[in-house]
C-alpha cells in the first residue's frame, strides 16, 4: 500500500533514533489514552450521558499533546497549514465521500428493501418532495453544520489531532507492521465498549454491529490516513471525520427505517461495512506519499518536509 513511501521518506532523520523517540511516544500517548478513555467510556455507559462522550472525543488530542510536550517534540507536523491545491484537494473529498459511500450503502438498501426511505416532506414550514429534503440536508449537514464554532467539527479535531495528527505517523516512525491498518484498528477498538453496551451505532446484535464496526472503521481508516498522508495537513483529516459524523448520522439515519435496517446500514451495517472496504482497497491501490506537513514550495511533492 503505502509502506514504501511511507518508509523512504521517514530517512530524512537518523531510522534508529526516529524509531525510539517514536516508540517512547506512543508509550507515553496510550498511557494516559487508555485509562483516561476507559473512565469516560465508563461514565457514558453508566450514566447514558452525553456530555461524557463529548469530553472522551477530545482525549485522543490530550494525550498527543501531553506526549508532546513531554518529549518536546513541537506540534509542526500535525500539521495545522492548509497545503495549497493539494490539500484543499484532498479537503474537497474530505466534504463528498461520507455522500458517496451513504448514497452506495443506503441506496442499496433502500433499492433492495433491506430497509426503508422514509424522507421528511416538511422543510421550513413548505411542503416539499421527500427526496429534494434530503438533499438539502446533505448539503447543509456536510458543509454549514461543519463550521466554526460547529460542535461536530471540534470534536473530530479531538479526535483526529491524537489518531492521524500524532499516532498514526508514529506507528510508521516506530516500525509498527501495517501501520495504516493497524491505526485504523484501533481507532475500531476505541469504540467497541459503547458498541457493546448498546449505546452507539449498534444493530440487533452488539457483538456482530462491533464485530462489523471494527472491519469499517480499519477500512475507513485507511482512507483518512490516506488523506492526511497525502495532503501532509490534518484538516482533511478532521474534515472527513466531521463531515462523516454529521451526514450518515444525521440525514442517511434519519431517513432509514425498517425492522432490519441497523443490519445493513448505519455505520456498522452490513452495506456500510461493504462500501468501506471497497473504497479503503481502491485507495490502497493507489501510490502515496508521506507528508508529515505539506510540501514548502520549491520542494519535491512525495517527500517529507
Amino acid at each position: 500500500m503505502a509502506q514504501s513511501s511511507l518508509q523512504s521518506t521517514a530517512q530524512a532523520l537518523p531510522i534508529a533514533p526516529r524509531a525510539a523517540q517514536a516508540r517512547h511516544g506512543l508509550l507515553i500517548y496510550f498511557a494516559l489514552l487508555i485509562p483516561l478513555s476507559a473512565v469516560f467510556e465508563g461514565l457514558t455507559i453508566i450514566t447514558s450521558n452525553t456530555v461524557w462522550v463529548y469530553i472522551l472525543m477530545c482525549v485522543p488530542a490530550l494525550a498527543s499533546v501531553v506526549a508532546r510536550l513531554a518529549l518536546r517534540e513541537g506540534f509542526a507536523d500535525v500539521s495545522f497549514r492548509l497545503g495549497g491545491r493539494r490539500g484543499w484537494r484532498a479537503i474537497g473529498i474530505g466534504f463528498v465521500f461520507p455522500s458517496l459511500i451513504g448514497l452506495v450503502a443506503y441506496g442499496a438498501a433502500w433499492t433492495l428493501g433491506l430497509a426503508h426511505f422514509v424522507g421528511r416532506t416538511q422543510l421550513l414550514g413548505h411542503t416539499l418532495p421527500p427526496a429534494l429534503i434530503f438533499a438539502v440536508l446533505v448539503l447543509v449537514t456536510s458543509t454549514i453544520n461543519l463550521l466554526p464554532p460547529a460542535l461536530t467539527g471540534v470534536l473530530a479535531a479531538g479526535e483526529e489531532i491524537g489518531w492521524r495528527g500524532f499516532m498514526l505517523t508514529r506507528l510508521i516512525d516506530a516500525g509498527v507492521p501495517k501501520p495504516i491498518l493497524l491505526s485504523g484498528a484501533i481507532w475500531g477498538l476505541w469504540h467497541l465498549p459503547l458498541i457493546l453496551a448498546g449505546l452507539y451505532a449498534a444493530g440487533p446484535s452488539p457483538v456482530l454491529s462491533g464485530a462489523l464496526f471494527l472491519i469499517g472503521a480499519t477500512a475507513f481508516g485507511v482512507v483518512i490516513a490516506w488523506l492526511r498522508l497525502e495532503s501532509g495537513s490534518i484538516w482533511p483529516a478532521i474534515v472527513l471525520h466531521g463531515v462523516w459524523n454529521n451526514v450518515i448520522q444525521g440525514p442517511f439515519d434519519q431517513s432509514t427505517s425498517g425492522p432490519a435496517a441497523l443490519l445493513w446500514t448505519g455505520e456498522s451495517g452490513i452495506l456500510t461495512v461493504l462500501a468501506l472496504v471497497a473504497a479503503a482497497l481502491i485507495v490502497a491501490r493507489r501510490p502515496w506519499a508521506l507528508l508529515r506537513q505539506p510540501p514548502r514550495r520549491g520542494a519535491p511533492a512525495g517527500t517529507d518536509t
